[in-house]
């Protein structure tokens, strides 16, 4: 079997994967709460038809990967776990899959800094695996890689070229999602619907969007971190490096303090000052201003992205809605859409509604689909891949 890791900054989501034949997901589940009180681990075995929890504790990362070994050890045995792989949120120039190397962690170290909300526990997972299991095949793979085919002008930002030298520009992320979708794309509309121009929005706690044209990321809204582009659940988006300094002189916020702002107090949450969960703020809205003014804020910037997207492509073909809100609000996605009939998106209400495939009507000149992501068959493709590769070097 292939075990996937998709740590975030507080949870780790995992997933095995029988490779005999097709990939086929089986033991799955997520340790959430890492580092914080009532700490649990959810899983759901579809072979032997269980699903349960049981709380830990899980001071950090490393911490929560030993108990989630154990775990493991204890209900499959470890032995049939032939390859681990990792989603990693940063990856900067790394344009395809590592397997983890001495070389590859001390990279990932160096680089640690340009990402700390995400690499120290992505960094901490895998050392907790090789430490356990040191023989185990570890594969990365990067969430930037994706959008390395970004063209140098939607790459490069607008400051010093010294920091263009440090590597500081547009990075863009949730690639393992959006190579998911454009694969699916192409199996459900054929290839030439994945070749056109296509805008992907994985809407979610993190939302993004990426603009598509002959298969390949030509640009997208998050930048040089995840905190960029689009409000989030909880991360501004944009913002205003005057205001950001405003705010910081005004508060006299250190930089530890700032980021904890633009990273977990901003967004839906800081706007609505209740929730940081669209399914909550949509039900307060017709009460409560602060709400209603949440949501409108993201489905604005949201059809603001497509509008300036489908201008970078020259055009659009298919609109494609992913993520937890893109997948499951008809709402937003009718809301987003609302706005967008200069480019000739019309929605199919009762479509919309019952979250069908295809949710534009049949004279719409631009098809909009909701595809559900999945960044852990990615992982598992990936790594299967890389196994298959070096099987045949040998």
């Amino acid at each position: 079997m292939i075990l996937t890791i998709n740590g975030g900054s507080s949870s780790i989501k995992f997933a095995l994967y029988q490779t005999a034949g097709p990939l086929k997901r089986s033991l799955h589940g997520k340790v959430d709460r890492i580092g914080l009180s009532g700490g649990t681990l959810t899983f759901s075995d579809p072979v032997r038809s269980l699903h349960d929890s049981q709380s830990i504790e899980a001071s950090d990362h490393r911490s929560a990967a030993a108990f989630l070994i154990d775990w493991l050890e204890e209900k499959i045995g470890f032995a049939s776990v032939k390859a681990v792989g990792h989603r990693v949120v940063h990856g900067m120039n790394y344009s395809q899959p590592q397997r983890v190397t001495r070389e590859l962690m001390d990279e990932l170290h160096r680089i640690s800094p340009f990402d700390p909300d995400h690499l120290p526990a992505g960094i901490e997972l895998m050392e907790a695996f090789h430490q356990r299991h040191p023989k185990l095949l570890q594969v990365a793979c990067f969430d930037t890689a994706f959008h390395r085919t970004m063209p140098r002008v939607a790459r490069l930002l607008p400051i010093p070229r010294r920091f263009d030298a440090m590597g500081i520009q547009r990075y863009g992320f949730h690639g393992l999602s959006y190579a998911y979708l454009m694969e699916e794309l192409a199996r459900v509309a054929g290839p030439a619907a994945a070749q056109g121009r296509v805008i992907l929005a994985h809407l979610g706690n993190g939302a993004s969007l990426a603009a598509v044209r002959d298969g390949k990321s030509i640009d997208t809204s998050m930048g040089f971190t995840p905190a960029g582009g689009l409000p989030m659940g909880t991360r501004t988006g944009d913002l205003d490096p005057g205001a950001a300094w405003y705010m910081m002189r005004s508060e006299k916020l250190t930089p530890k303090q700032f980021n904890n702002l633009i990273n977990r107090e901003s967004g839906l949450l800081g706007v609505s000052e209740t929730s940081s969960d669209m399914r909550d703020l949509i039900e307060r809205q017709t009460s409560d201003i602060r709400a209603a003014e949440a949501v409108e804020l993201f489905c604005y910037q949201t059809r603001k992205w497509i509008g300036a997207f489908a201008a970078a492509l020259g055009g659009l073909e298919t609109l494609v809605f992913a993520g937890g809100i893109g997948e499951n609000a008809g709402e937003v996605r009718a809301r987003v859409c609302g706005g967008l009939q200069f480019l000739g998106v019309e929605l199919d209400q009762a479509s919309n509604a019952i979250h069908a495939p295809v949710i534009s009507t049949a004279s719409s000149g631009a098809t909009v689909r909701v595809i559900p992501t999945d960044e852990e068959l990615m992982i598992a493709r990936a790594v299967s891949r890389l196994r298959c590769e070096e099987d045949e070097t040998k």
